[in-house]
């Protein structure tokens, strides 16, 4: 188990963590959530052996292994599947212990080995690499490419995928989602439910962590407090605790009162004294109890248009794409105030195609487009970010789109977006990306939109953050259309699906638990499928009998390969136990028989490897065999 007794933690001048207390067991899901800066990442820090704590202790078993999602990448030749398998360390070591045993022509080494390969799961490793790597949303094609020919969130999921590779007892993932779509994120909550590990996972998606978490951690006023449940369970229960916090904190303060009152009025009277003093003895032991500060530090709105047109915006027969490439076609879409509208589909299907075109950054291929007279877009994306001015301060950016107004106006404004005092002034040079999004978010909400297209808005926000957005955009009067993976947002804030898949963008006629349904079908029918042989006319049925004739030609041979590879793979199974009979006995590890013992380790591990091959080949020829027969009954 995890245990964490009168931990002291302290990163510079501020100490995060002060006599914390923690104990978590074994197999445990757990979602540590916290204020921005309150210490979640450097705790995470602290289980990695890379931070000491400054007092207390802090107690892992000994043979845990640590996994953990790097924020970093260092090798960016590698092939991203390779990348990925060098997550497994100890699979790495195998393989080059083995490199080294094979030049060396060193039987007994390369038995030992293949064992060891053969525990750490490494024959099918490869193929759990590219797994976890399609559950991430990479192509088969993507999974060759060098990690260096991929943008910064892509390679996130790549550490991500090295994360998961790696055998663990325990895991931490910190932040995961940032980088994911809805549809990688669906995937990635069907794992984590399967891992048998202790799992630590830092997220600001509510939903994510209600699918994954079993407790949750809260680190608030330097101490961790532990609750029962996924998040929703643990806000509901923390807002019943403030409320008793609150409730007594207001008694003890009318009894503080009631107490200073008392020594004032009789402290100086002789007669009184001793009782003065006793309460002023007692007024220092009464326990200081915090008040329940439950206030979020971000408080805005979208400011109201000042005229509006509708629609907003028509698109009719839209042909979009990027120079030559069509992504979406045959699309009809009216935007009208008032409307919510949320963006489905899968990676690549063309959402961002979609909303870039409505922005205009893309110019329609073919079709009608047309704005309404008063049309004001406030649009978001992530690569806005990069595009705010890294040496202009928040209240600069807001003067420069708001000329004439009071500055005080302006400070009062970015207060709601908790750039407050020196913040306001401060360069965007080294602000988070939390930050840059806040302050993109502010700009748009200065500018009176009456359209919103907003592209994953909740990347890099934090819970509390999430919540304002969520609210102002339930207030927000214009129409809304927005892809996001944050599912508590879009079910918060959209009246409307549409579905934007195989080229199309229709209606969706269901939730987003329908659209987890639809997903796993997409993703099933998106799997290559076995050539077949045209299929016979119906009416034709001599072509019928012909064909079918054609399929027992070719079913015969292969089922005499099948049969064979079956019958040369028992024939190992025998030599294989055999042979392991004869490594049983204990006379053979003396040292006068050594070279014998050599010999026979060495035809095991040629043995094993036969029999790796064999067994691939016998799987390879009866799926063969059973996508055959399958056609045969079709053309029968």
């Amino acid at each position: 188990m995890i245990r964490l007794q009168n931990l002291t933690l302290q990163r510079g001048p501020q100490r995060l963590l002060d006599g914390a207390e923690l104990t978590l067991h074994p197999g445990q899901k757990v979602g540590l959530v916290g204020a921005n800066g309150a210490g979640k990442s450097s705790l995470f820090a602290l289980l990695r052996g890379e931070l000491s704590a400054d007092g207390g202790d802090c107690q892992l078993p000994p043979d845990w292994r640590v996994a953990h999602m790097r924020q970093e990448v260092d090798t960016l030749e590698r092939r991203a599947v390779d990348y990925v398998l060098d997550g497994d360390q100890q699979l790495r070591r195998i393989q080059r212990e083995l490199a080294v045993a094979e030049a060396a022509h060193d039987g007994s080494a390369i038995a030992h080995l293949h064992h060891e390969l053969d525990v750490a799961s490494g024959y099918d490793a490869d193929a759990r690499a590219r797994k976890l790597l399609a559950g991430l949303g990479f192509l088969p094609a993507q999974m060759e490419q060098a990690v260096g020919d991929f943008s910064g969130g892509w390679r996130m999921r790549l550490n991500l995928a090295q994360a998961l590779m790696c055998p663990s007892e325990l895991l931490l993932l910190d932040e995961p989602t940032n980088h994911l779509d809805l549809d990688a994120i669906l995937w990635l909550e069907s794992w984590l439910k399967g891992y048998p590990g202790t799992l630590l996972l830092i997220s600001h998606d509510r939903d994510f962590l209600d699918a994954v978490v079993d407790h949750v951690v809260h680190l608030e006023q330097q101490k961790l407090n532990l609750y029962r449940g996924g998040y929703s369970a643990f806000e509901r229960t923390r807002v019943e605790r403030l409320a008793q916090q609150q409730q007594a904190y207001e008694k003890q303060q009318a009894q503080r009162a009631h107490m200073e009152d008392f020594i004032r009025r009789f402290k100086a009277k002789a007669s009184k004294a001793r009782q003065a003093q006793s309460r002023i003895k007692a007024l220092e032991r009464l326990e200081e109890l915090a008040p329940a500060h439950i206030d979020s530090p971000f408080d805005f709105v979208f400011r109201e248009a000042d005229k509006v047109s509708s629609p907003l915006l028509d698109l009719a027969e839209g042909r979009l794409g990027y120079g030559d490439k069509t992504v979406l076609d045959k699309v009809k879409l009216q935007l009208v105030p008032g409307a919510r509208i949320g963006l489905l589909g899968p990676n690549g299907a063309g959402k961002s195609t979609l909303i870039k075109t409505l922005a205009g950054e893309l110019e329609p291929l073919g079709g009608r487009l047309t704005r309404g007279e008063n049309l004001a877009v406030g649009y978001f994306a992530q690569h806005q970010l990069d595009s705010l001015d890294p040496q202009a301060s928040p209240l600069l950016h807001l003067q420069r789109i708001a000329a004439g107004e009071r500055e005080q106006v302006l400070r009062d404004f970015l207060g709601g977006f908790d750039f407050r005092g020196n913040r306001c002034d401060e360069p965007v040079l080294n602000f988070s990306g939390g930050e840059k999004a806040r302050l993109a978010l502010a700009l748009i909400a200065w500018q009176k939109p009456n359209l919103l297209l907003l592209d994953e808005p909740t990347n890099h926000l934090d819970l509390e953050m999430r919540l304002a957005l969520t609210m102002a955009l339930q207030d927000f009067e214009g129409a809304v259309l927005v892809v996001s993976h944050d599912r508590h947002l879009l079910k918060s804030t959209t009246d409307e699906f549409l579905l934007v898949a195989d080229g199309r963008v229709q209606a969706f006629d269901g939730d987003l638990e329908d659209y987890s349904r639809w997903l796993v079908d997409y993703r099933v029918r998106q799997q290559p499928v076995v050539d077949s042989a045209p299929s016979a006319d119906k009416t034709d049925k001599r072509a019928q009998r012909q064909a079918a004739a054609v399929l027992r030609q070719q079913l015969a041979p292969l089922k005499r390969q099948a049969d064979k590879l079956e019958k040369d793979l028992g024939g190992v199974h025998e030599q294989l136990a055999a042979l392991e009979t004869r490594l049983g006995d204990s006379a053979l590890y003396e040292s006068a028989r050594k070279d014998e013992l050599r010999g026979l380790l060495a035809e095991q591990a040629t043995l094993k490897q036969r029999e790796a091959e064999l067994e691939e080949a016998w799987l390879l020829a009866l799926e063969q065999l059973e996508a055959l027969e399958a056609e045969l009954g079709g053309a029968a």
